[in-house]
């Protein structure tokens, strides 16, 4: 694996810096609650899905997505309900900003996508993306490059929390549902609610980065910033005034 394929997001990060004195930037952070979420809107999934279950798909649609410079990226794995039993990745979405690619591991594998995880030219934008590298790798040898973890990109825009959900609802106001995350993702066929929420899941890693990317957040401004507490869990504060 290149040890620097997080060396992008390092150069990204600092052309935005935050604004705030280091003094008081030591003492905020921005984090949002589980009340606060649940108030929050649905975000309703915006752009178009393929779903990629043959062999010929899946060539076709890993060239389209080489020519692409930066995409989205997510996996999904089967729940398994018994302790130390553990399935392969069913599911790898790629997502652009138009439309999200859904990868059925569990009928074409991974040999046919292995070139693109491990092609530093397309940047992939993904969250806690070890994870997915683990459990990608129950199915066989990879070495990715080119991946970017939002949880090391948000921390700069003094964002303590690192869930996807949380992130998002931080940003941009929007809740995700997770009412599908623990469906059966090696089903004959995916629902369209199944499909919608992990194309969602992708599509916002790419739309989260791109928006932060053009400075269009400030942490500063956030109804979500608030004094750090070091002894209270993250996610209980309580919002500050914003002063």
């Amino acid at each position: 694996m290149n040890p620097n394929r997080f060396i992008i997001a390092k150069k990204f990060v600092s052309l935005q810096p935050i604004t705030t004195p280091m003094a008081n930037r030591t003492q905020y952070v921005v984090s949002i609650g589980k009340e606060a979420i649940a108030a929050l809107p649905v975000k309703t999934y915006p752009a178009g899905i393929r779903v990629i279950d043959t062999q010929e798909q899946a060539r076709e649609a890993i060239s389209d997505l080489s020519q692409e410079k930066i995409v989205g990226f997510d996996t999904e794995t089967r729940p398994s309900f018994r302790k130390g039993h553990l399935h392969k990745v069913a599911l790898m979405q790629i997502s652009t900003a138009e439309c999200c690619y859904l990868f059925r591991l569990n009928k074409i594998g991974i040999d046919t996508v292995k070139p693109f995880l491990e092609n530093p030219e397309v940047l992939k934008i993904g969250l806690s993306v070890h994870d997915d590298f683990n459990a990608l790798r129950r199915s066989g040898n990879l070495q990715p490059d080119g991946f970017i973890d939002l949880q090391q990109v948000v921390k700069k825009f003094d964002i303590s929390d690192i869930s996807l959900q949380k992130i998002y609802a931080i940003i941009f106001g929007e809740r995700i549902s997770k009412s599908q995350r623990l469906s059966n993702w090696e089903a004959d066929r995916l629902s369209d609610a199944q499909q919608a929420y992990a194309a969602l899941d992708a599509w916002a890693c790419l739309h989260i980065y791109n928006h932060l990317k053009k400075g269009e957040f400030d942490p500063v401004a956030s109804p979500y910033r608030h004094i750090f507490e070091p002894d209270t869990p993250v996610g209980k504060h309580s919002p500050s005034s914003n002063n």
